[in-house]
């Protein structure tokens, strides 16, 4: 079934064209990603479709009972509700009908209703058509999803009564999307809704995403959440989309076979076109074979010219290199805690990075990952322990916020100021490279986007030449072509490399090892974060199962040590696992459906004249059902964590 489709949609700034006869639709289950270069159009296009803003043409189309939520960019939700409260309020229909049917429980109960049984069958019809509803509707689901979906977005450990108005511009973004999920409209807009979630989050929110009941529409920079999310992918580019079946990587192989037949219809065009022309030159004076040239004139004049196709994207192109290479060791870092005077972040820190290794730093958000950085590189002071630069060590730091750059200052000025020999004809070639040509360069840097700042901020950094890396963030505000571009250039980088960054692909392509903090030490794991994580999810069952032998010795006894177990052991205890937690969820599944059945059986059998003339029996079937509601609440908070898990 389509649930939305934009027919022609045209929209304009003045004179500038944003989208042209663009056409795109949305049907049941679908999971599509939008892409383009920054200032495509992408966000215009979302507000467009969640109705947020006007088109010059066009049409919209979509059924009357599809629902559409949109989450902005950072759009964080504002309130003077606590956070249990917000959530609440997604469900209030629900909780009024809930006092309905309380309310009717207790009429069934009272004796003068007992008393006159048309009455009481009446009231007993309702409420038999009201919980069906009720059920149908989420009514017993409804606070366990609550806490599953909070749970899942990092507010666990927050006190649900925190009022909204306090948290940070992060948590409110978070709370947005937790609200918006709840909701569960028809279709999810959704405009880079990874933005300020960790890994472990990210990870969460693909999953619920590919089990949401509705369709989605994602705008994201993050290759690793498209690729495991999206089946289809529209690309805004010269103002119009193309659609193409499959994920990011699918989208990148179809769209450059696509590209290769364009430029080899084009060339073959153009070959016609030279040809005919030359004919047409050649006889069209002759009198024998004037005709015929006309004939090919008029060949020529009818011909419907194929435009020159993309060859690429307008896109940064750039490298890095070393003025001289540092010693062998770059890096010693040995028992540092790192933080603030009043909250220490991370202690017991030991570590050694040697050079050419591309170090990836993970953990959750706030163990202060970006915090060892500054430490580092001597913004902040260590609060324990000591670190020290290994011989010719030379640093190149990327701060995510761009401290480093000056407001007031013109693009052109803030690399010319820092670099004085350069001739202003070299630094604008440099900038040009960074995409900033023409007055371009007479922009003050308080001016620019997030991702102009970011390319103002590498070109500093490709200038200094130095030996070691730090970078925190550097992806962030970065399309998804400069992206690659970056990439390249720190895989083909002959130096060292110590970087903070939640993009997944990312960290899978450049990091040659992980080092995951947390607030008592740190783990090294010498591999790319598919590595990782493969190991992490070893570690965790092996821990599980440490912790089940531990259960079992006898009171008293230390448990024994278990010797280590080969790969093909431990595969074969995963597995056994997963069958575990496969049957628990089956018994839970079929647990709900019994006493679901048994709830719609009871509320069958009070329909009876002999049951709801009976008070005694009548109050029994209710007690019932009350009992067994309850239950399906209590399974249904056991199959979300295990469905987590």
């Amino acid at each position: 079934m389509i649930l939305l489709q934009a027919e022609h949609i045209q929209k304009s700034y003045g004179i500038d064209i944003i989208l042209q006869d663009i056409s795109l639709q949305i049907q049941t289950g679908e999971r599509i990603g939008l892409v383009g270069v920054n200032g495509a159009g992408k966000s215009t296009l979302m507000k467009i479709l969640a109705g947020q803003l006007s088109y010059d043409s066009g049409v919209i189309r979509k059924p009357k009972e599809v629902t559409i939520g949109y989450l902005a960019q950072d759009s964080g939700l504002e309130s003077d509700r606590t956070i249990q409260e917000e959530m609440l309020s997604v469900f209030a229909h629900l909780q009024e009908e809930e006092r309905e049917l309380r309310r009717l429980e207790a009429l069934m109960g009272d004796a003068a209703v007992l008393a006159d049984p048309k009455r009481y069958e009446q009231i007993l019809e309702e409420y038999s058509r009201r919980s069906e509803a009720f059920k149908e509707n989420g009514g017993y689901s409804y606070e366990a999803n609550i806490r599953g979906v909070l749970h899942g977005l990092r507010f666990a450990d927050m006190d649900a009564d925190t009022p909204i108005r306090t948290l940070s511009g992060g948590q409110k973004t978070r709370l947005a999307l937790a609200k918006l999920l709840l909701q569960a409209p028809s279709i999810l807009l959704l405009d880079e809704p990874t933005n300020y979630l960790d890994i472990e989050t990210l990870t969460w929110l693909e999953t619920y995403l590919q089990n949401y009941p509705g369709a989605i529409l994602v705008v994201s920079h993050d290759r690793y959440f498209l690729d495991k999310l999206v089946t289809v992918v529209y690309e805004i580019e010269r103002t119009r989309a193309t659609r193409y079946p499959g994920n990011y990587s699918q989208f990148l192989d179809l769209k450059a076979a696509k590209l290769e037949q364009e430029w080899k219809r084009f060339e073959k065009q153009q070959e016609e076109i030279a040809r005919l022309e030359d004919f047409i030159a050649r006889n069209i004076a002759r009198a024998s074979t004037t005709k015929r040239a006309q004939s090919r004139r008029k060949t020529l004049e009818k011909m419907e010219r194929l435009e020159r196709p993309i060859l690429q994207n307008k896109s940064a192109h750039f490298s890095f290199d070393i003025a001289k290479m540092s010693g062998n060791l770059v890096i010693k870092v040995d028992d540092l805690s790192v933080g603030y005077p009043d909250a220490v972040l991370s202690r017991h820190l030991t570590f050694e990075i040697e050079r050419e290794e591309r170090v990836a730093l993970v953990g959750p958000n706030g163990i202060g990952k970006s915090t060892l950085l500054k430490t580092i590189v001597e913004k902040l002071p260590a609060l324990a322990g000591s670190f020290r630069l290994g011989s010719n060590v030379t640093i190149g730091y990327y701060d995510q916020e761009h401290r480093e750059l000056h407001e007031g200052k013109t693009v052109l000025a803030e690399i010319w100021d820092d670099y004085p020999h350069m001739l202003e004809k070299e630094v604008r070639t440099l900038l040009g490279n960074f995409l900033f040509s023409g007055d371009d360069v007479q922009k003050k840097i308080g001016e620019l986007s997030g991702g102009e700042r970011a390319r103002v901020s590498l070109a500093k950094l490709m200038l200094k030449q130095a030996n070691f890396l730090i970078l925190d963030e550097p992806t962030n505000h970065l399309d998804l072509y400069s992206k690659e571009v970056l990439e390249n250039a720190l895989f083909d980088y002959p130096g060292t490399i110590l970087f903070v960054s939640h993009d997944r692909y990312f960290l899978n392509k450049i990091a040659t090892r992980v080092l995951e903090l947390s607030p008592d030490g740190v783990t090294s794991y010498l591999g790319n974060y598919d590595y990782y994580v493969e190991k992490k999810e070893e570690l965790a069952l092996l821990a599980s199962e440490a912790a089940v032998t531990a259960g079992q010795g006898r009171k008293g006894e230390a448990p024994a040590i278990a010797p280590e177990k080969s790969s093909y052991e431990q595969d074969k205890e995963a597995k056994r696992r997963e069958r575990q937690r496969q049957k628990r969820l089956e018994e839970i599944e079929a647990g709900i459906a019994e006493r679901e059945a048994a709830i719609a059986r009871w509320e069958e059998e009070l329909c009876l004249p002999e049951v709801y003339s009976d008070h005694v029996q009548a109050k029994e079937r209710n007690d019932r059902i009350q009992q067994a509601k309850a239950e399906i609440d209590k399974l249904y908070e056991e199959w979300s964590e295990l469905s987590e898990s």
